[in-house]
């Protein structure tokens, strides 16, 4: 058993290497606001220290954020409340569509893009998967080509992993 992605012991797992890189080559990431020395994608970024929720994301171009999914209803809402003040925030997420925070803040909202991930993600170096599907949400923020990033992100990655007719 993947004991880092199936334990509430701890949320600080690495983001997979290469998922990133295809997301962070469509958006040149600035900042990652939830991480740790370990797990950080970006040459800036908050730990549980610095409390990337009681910080402001402006400032540092796209955001990265794969949070402690313990407490994504408070990462998903500081997300959207940033994008309304126009920082784009991309967010790794567990396909949760019956929660709270995804029919509060991503769900059928304006400026906010889904990409359901196909296959499961292997998180942290494990060698099993994850026991969940995974999603990238886009808030959009000021930047009216984020759409079309992610759509590209989403090209490189299913092309990477051989799928047919790959979008």
């Amino acid at each position: 058993m993947n004991k880092v992605v199936h334990s509430r012991k701890s949320d600080n797992y690495s983001t997979p290497s290469t998922f990133f890189g295809v997301l962070d080559d469509a958006f040149l990431f600035g900042l990652d606001p939830a991480a740790s020395p370990l797990n950080a994608k970006c040459a800036k970024y908050f730990t549980e220290e610095d409390n990337g929720l009681g910080q402001s994301w402006e400032g540092y171009g796209p955001v990265f954020c794969n949070p402690p999914y313990s407490r994504v209803k408070y990462w998903a809402a500081k997300a959207w409340h940033e994008s309304r003040k126009g920082v784009t925030v991309v967010m790794l997420l567990a396909a949760r569509t019956d929660t709270k925070a995804f029919h509060d803040f991503i769900y059928e909202k304006r400026s906010v893009w889904i990409w359901f991930v196909r296959g499961r993600l292997k998180f942290g170096g494990e060698k099993n998967s994850a026991p969940f599907p995974s999603m990238v949400v886009v808030f959009e923020g000021n930047d009216i080509n984020a759409k079309s990033k992610l759509d590209r992100a989403m090209y490189a990655w299913e092309k990477m992993k051989g799928v047919k007719n790959a979008k």
